[in-house]
């Protein structure tokens, strides 16, 4: 089937919204084409970012800019004095500008660089304020003269009559490496400026909207510093004036952008880039310094989760470029495999170290990390998903059917991981810590405390001969029951989704697909990636004891709030995006998706994980995670019906999960911690 017209207009990923029976996509390329394709097949992580490079003639003037080299002069470029330049002024260009005054004094000190002091004057007039102004490359006169004068002390910086003519191969034959001026440069001059500009460019871009100042500081460090002095010149543009003849290094309007959270390094976005190295510090912190002689627990806590954010995205990045390259076969192994990885290392390696230690508050933290990701993704993702992009659009719709496959095996799951609690509260024989009457007759009430329901009567007949039994049963059923749930929207009833992808770019642009991560490099990067999640998740376990021990905040709140939503939160930031593009089904299938493997898949595997290594870990959750989760489902199922929904539903949603991070909160920690 051809698309429409109107659905060929649209930006890429976006839903056509005239498409009442189809849902419509437009893709620049195959492999893209297929990733668009992924994202709306069950059980394949949903991914926003492309993994392929865009056309460049298809995006817009605003994303041209972020890549833009500062290298073009515009006719009027409007006013320099913005907040983004003054906050530069404050930040970099006074005490920039008085260093490269000290050196210009140094290096008029050694006279033999005192062109190097004329250049560093210059540049410290350009640094204060380098806006509106220009440097430039210029050329040295094809003449005997010239070319002797050049081997001196002259110089071409603040102005002065252009020459008409250049020939750049008369500077070939001066030496300016063999100079002496050149060596007391690159001893006493350029070392100092290089380490500022570094530093500038590394603070700079931390701070993304000021990623211009970021580039400048590198060019200028890598590239100006480096040149002849004879051959740089510094002026300040006008509006009437004609532009000079020479190669333009130079050339900033503005030291901030808003939209460079867009930003991205070869497919990788600015945010995940700037996080890499806190996983190294990370590492290199939480293993050398093992005796806490530096940093204390709470610290490398911290780092360790914070670590972890931009590795789920390296994983995700990865799963998506492998998948969108690979047949169906191959990417939903990958996505079966490495789908649910982040989770399930800390998960893994915080019943090992409890199973060590014979701490029973690691398999109780492990139970609510898994029921508030399996509420959290209910109830905020999608709410604030609904919130974010209602503010865009006044209403929004969704395949209902699709929506109703994942709240089927939500039900299911759900009554499934929670058989074997409701079955110890039915056959369970109630122990209570201790007990008081508060009659002072013995037939009277009693009241007591830290009570729960033992399965260990008579030996653990109870446990071993009726309740193990159904946890192994229901860790098969649950992942059969995914399995079939896969066949079925992925083979029998494709129809569910009807989704068309269509090449109807523009015309003409039919572009071959130049993906960022080939299929060997994304391996790669996603068994790295998996190792360092590892390494990671080791370090938070190893260094959560103290906080569960030391902290008056309930073991429940930290289990559903930290440890459960902060892995989640590079698919929250795939749910919001897709939501601002009016595509809430996928919003919603992402946390669909993640709730329906925390009970199918990661559960049954740490039940299997048991039985090879045994750990504290019981399928029998609390009252309070029982609840909890089956109000989230049936919420959600209410509010999913009709296929469509608004802000007011999102905020429903929000504010029932932030009731229950209140229950959770003022909870008692779980009996034994």
């Amino acid at each position: 089937a051809m698309a429409t017209p109107s659905c060929c207009q649209q930006h890429s990923e976006e839903v056509c919204e005239s498409c009442v029976v189809k849902t419509t996509l437009t893709a620049e390329n195959a492999v893209e084409a297929n990733k668009l394709s992924n994202n709306y097949k069950f059980g394949f992580k949903k991914w926003k970012s492309h993994v392929t490079a865009r056309p460049w003639e298809d995006r817009s003037e605003i994303v041209k800019e972020l890549y833009s080299d500062l290298n073009v002069i515009r006719g009027s470029g409007g006013s320099t004095l913005t907040c983004g330049n003054v906050l530069y002024l404050l930040l970099f260009g006074w005490w920039l500008s008085l260093l490269y005054v000290l050196v210009a004094a140094v290096m008029f000190a050694t006279v033999m660089g005192a062109p190097y002091g004329r250049l560093c004057w210059g540049l410290a007039w350009y640094f204060l304020w380098p806006f509106g102004k220009v440097i430039q490359k210029v050329e040295v006169p094809k003449s005997h003269q010239a070319c002797e004068a050049s081997a001196g002390e002259s110089s071409a910086l603040l102005g002065g009559p252009t020459p008409r003519r250049w020939h750049p191969r008369c500077w070939a034959g001066t030496g300016y490496w063999r100079r002496a001026s050149t060596a007391v440069w690159l001893c006493l001059g350029y070392p100092a400026l290089a380490l500022a500009h570094g530093l500038v460019s590394v603070t700079a871009w931390l701070l993304i909207v000021l990623i211009p100042v970021a580039k400048l500081s590198a060019r200028a460090a890598g590239r100006v510093l480096l040149l002849p002095p004879e051959r740089v010149l510094i002026r300040r543009l006008r509006m009437t004036e004609v532009p000079l003849e020479g190669e333009v290094i130079l050339c900033c309007y503005r030291a901030a952008n808003p939209y460079y959270y867009k930003y991205a390094v070869d497919g990788i976005n600015v945010f995940a880039v700037n996080l890499l190295p806190l996983v190294l510090v990370t590492l290199v912190l939480g293993y050398v310094d093992s005796p806490n002689h530096l940093t204390g627990s709470a610290v490398k806590f911290t780092l360790a989760l914070l670590s972890i954010m931009p590795l789920s995205y390296y994983i995700g990045m990865a799963i998506a470029s492998i998948s969108a390259q690979s047949n169906f076969a191959v990417g939903a192994v990958v996505n079966a495999t490495f789908g649910s990885i982040t989770e399930l290392t800390f998960y893994i390696t915080a019943l090992i170290k409890g199973s060590r230690e014979g701490n029973r508050c690691y398999a109780e933290v492990v139970k609510s990390a898994l029921t508030g990701t399996l509420v959290g993704c209910v109830l905020f993702v999608p709410g604030l998903c609904m919130v974010i992009g209602g503010i865009r659009h006044q209403e929004q719709r969704f395949n209902s059917r699709s929506a109703g496959v994942s709240s089927a095996l939500l039900f299911l799951s759900v009554g499934g991981v929670f058989a074997p609690t409701l079955f110890s509260k039915v056959y369970g024989k109630l122990v209570c810590g201790e007990c008081h009457n508060v009659t002072q007759n013995p037939l009277g009430h009693y009241l007591c405390h830290n009570c729960h329901f033992d399965l260990m009567d008579n030996n653990g007949t109870l446990y071993y001969s009726h309740v193990q039994p159904l946890v192994y049963t229901v860790s098969i059923l649950l992942p059969a029951a995914y399995l079939i749930g896969l066949f079925f929207t992925l083979k029998t009833h494709t129809h569910i989704y009807d989704i068309h992808i269509s090449d109807c770019h523009m015309p003409g642009h039919h572009h071959s697909a130049v993906v960022h991560w080939s299929r060997w490099r994304a391996l790669v990067i996603l068994l790295l990636s998996t190792l360092c999640m590892s390494a990671c998740a080791d370090l938070a376990t190893e260094h959560i004891s103290p906080i569960l021990t030391n902290s008056t905040i309930s073991q429940y709140f930290i289990g559903v709030t930290v440890l459960a939503m902060v892995p989640e939160l590079p698919e929250i930031v795939n749910g919001i995006q897709f939501a601002l593009q009016n595509n809430l089904s996928l919003s919603i299938e992402i946390g669909n998706c993640i709730a329906v493997q925390v009970c199918m898949l990661q559960i049954p595997i740490l039940v299997l994980f048991t039985i090879f290594y045994p750990t504290n870990f019981t399928l029998v959750f609390s009252d309070l995670h029982v609840y909890a989760s089956m109000f989230s489902v049936v919420l959600m199922n209410y509010i999913f019906m009709d296929g469509k929904c608004d802000y007011f539903q999102g905020t429903v949603l929000v504010m029932v999960y932030f009731i229950l991070l209140a229950v959770y909160f003022f909870a008692p920690s779980p009996s034994g911690c």
